[in-house]
């Protein structure tokens, strides 16, 4: 693996309230630069976004190339560093632009394998979709039509897309105000639905107004990178890609672009080897909560006390906990994301790392909302219960789960509230089912769909903004209840329960970033779980629901050494 070179930062704005600068991410993350990178950040915006260009111009260009498919990784890295070459040899006659190389690979590779054998100082993207098996799918109500009334061909092509892992960052976007309109236009512009798998990948902050902790502070208010090399998995093939942005405007021009997509390519390592998930070869030296078992339950009485006051509007409010984990090695937020997929067939997988940051994982089950075309879908998702061994047993408790006044309360105004929110924006507002139980492998919960069809392609930021935070992961009225939130909660939620997942020209898909995991380099991980307080609620309850879920977190560090196998 080729060794790197220092950090070097272009500026791209003389505002210092909101200046804007881009890494060439390819580059090497040492601690001087690390700490210059961190408080550079602290007082500006870093970012190549668009906000010293016209948002509403178009890029000159953006495509995707396909070239003939390879039989290994080893074989599409060469024929993608040729391409690159080729592209600085020919380059497009265009100012600005966003080009995707991409060479498809005749076998299946696990693209968190992949990943995990890439130089883990880059920035780094991982998202994983959930199995829908078993499961109606409502948005195919509604997202099957382009604007002509034909079946939409670009989604075809990529429908068994697995899982996509990202290194480098041929642009990203992060900025420590709030995610606005102007934001979306940035990000938007460099996606087109004529070249399908150009993503931003990204989160945003639980709460963007509240002050940014210092374990969260690389991640600004939000963050979502266009990866400059990706793996693709899909159902029996994959494909390696190399994308490559530019925009004159911004002082990043197509040569400067292809110099660093070089760098990052020539470090790219075929040689990947199959992570074995049964064990992660690390143990628990301590572990503390905050707050503490001893302040979670005064803090739990006094939410319920709210709700049950006269002069408060509050149905709900979400209360979570942060424990800290100190282990006796480093933990490898990748092999421990593999790990956890052992349990997350219906689950999101996801990783974020930005320059220089800890490693933001998660195993979530619960999505914000799947957008294809103007077809969009949510869903709610309330109320805990453990999984049992027998199915009898299963099959009582998930009768107690159904029949639960308090659970379906709970459950009952996360619902109403995503109904009420796609009314405003969305047409023909579906809910189906409307209660049902979905189990997965430690919890059961309940659950409904919600779906509708968007009025104009801008609608999805205001489905974004409209839905988080969800009564789910927040409560109800959300205002009152983040207010109280702020006030209890001792910690920075940071991006856990924001929304986690990625924008394209034609599909957009966010998950809530629930069941997840903060991995500092050093000093062990950050776990964040949350529970729905709602009259009825018991704290010792509440207490152990917490403790069921980051079960799969704690339980899936263990002491024997994790192996790898060749991959065939």
């Amino acid at each position: 693996m080729a060794s790197l070179r220092g950090s070097s930062w272009h500026f791209l704005g003389t505002n210092p309230k909101k200046c804007s600068f881009m890494s060439s991410s390819s580059q090497s993350q040492t601690k001087l630069s690390t700490r210059i990178f961190n408080q550079r950040f602290l007082s500006c915006s870093m970012s190549m976004n668009g906000s010293e260009a016209d948002r509403k111009t178009p890029l000159g260009t953006a495509e995707t190339r396909t070239f003939p498919a390879v039989l290994s990784p080893e074989y599409a890295a060469e024929r993608l560093i040729s391409a690159v070459s080729d592209l600085k040899s020919n380059p497009p006659p265009f100012s600005s632009g966003i080009v995707r190389l991409q060479v498809p690979i005749h076998q299946q590779i696990g693209a968190i394998d992949w990943l995990h054998a890439q130089n883990d100082v880059l920035p780094r993207c991982f998202f994983s979709r959930r199995s829908e098996t078993g499961r109606p799918d409502l948005l195919l109500e509604f997202g099957n039509e382009n604007g002509d009334g034909h079946i939409n061909g670009h989604g075809s092509c990529h429908r068994n897309l697995v899982s996509v892992a990202g290194i480098g960052s041929a642009v990203f976007f992060r900025e420590l105000s709030p995610f606005s309109h102007d934001d979306w236009s940035s990000i938007r512009r460099f996606l087109s639905s004529k070249s399908p798998l150009i993503r931003a990948y990204g989160g945003m902050r639980f709460d963007p107004h509240g002050r940014i902790a210092t374990e969260w502070e690389p991640f600004g208010s939000f963050y979502f990178t266009v990866p400059q090399v990706e793996l693709d998995e899909f159902m029996g093939s994959s494909m390696l890609a190399a994308t490559v942005a530019w925009d004159d405007q911004l002082s990043w021009t197509l040569n400067d672009a292809l110099e660093a997509l070089l760098e990052v390519m020539l470090q790219v390592s075929s040689t990947v080897m199959r992570l074995q998930r049964e064990s992660l070869g690390v143990s628990v030296v301590s572990k503390n909560h905050v707050p503490s078992k001893g302040a979670y339950h005064p803090a739990v009485r006094r939410a319920l006390q709210m709700i049950k006051e006269r002069s408060s509007s509050l149905d709900k409010v979400v209360l979570a906990r942060c424990s800290r984990i100190i282990t006796d090695i480093d933990i490898d937020p990748i092999a421990w994301l593999a790990r956890l997929q052992l349990e997350g067939q219906d689950a999101y997988q996801f990783c974020l790392q930005p320059p220089g940051a800890p490693a933001f994982i998660g195993n979530t089950p619960e999505r914000l909302f799947h957008r294809k075309q103007l077809g969009v879908c949510s869903e709610a998702l309330a109320a805990t219960r453990p999984r049992a061994d027998s199915i009898a047993h299963d099959m009582q408790i998930e009768r107690d789960l159904l029949t639960s006044a308090k659970d379906d309360l709970e459950f009952s105004i996360v619902r109403e509230n995503i109904r009420t929110k796609f009314k405003a924006i969305c047409d023909g507002v579906v809910v189906k089912p409307n209660k049902t139980v979905r189990k997965l492998a430690r919890v059961q919960h309940l659950y409904s769909q919600i779906g509708g069809h968007l009025r104009c392609e801008e609608d999805e930021f205001n489905i974004l903004t409209t839905l988080h935070p969800t009564p789910a992961v927040c409560g109800c009225p959300a205002e009152e209840a983040r207010l109280l939130i702020k006030e209890i909660e001792p910690f920075d939620r940071g991006m856990y329960a924001g929304p986690v997942g990625f924008f394209g020209g034609g599909e957009s898909e966010f998950a809530v970033g629930i069941r997840s995991a903060l991995v500092e380099k050093g000093l062990g991980a950050l776990i964040y779980a949350g529970t729905g307080i709602v009259a009825g609620s018991d704290p010792s309850s509440e207490w152990n629901e917490l403790e069921l879920k980051i079960s799969q977190f704690t339980k899936s560090l263990k002491q024997e050494v994790v192996a790898l196998q060749p991959m065939n």
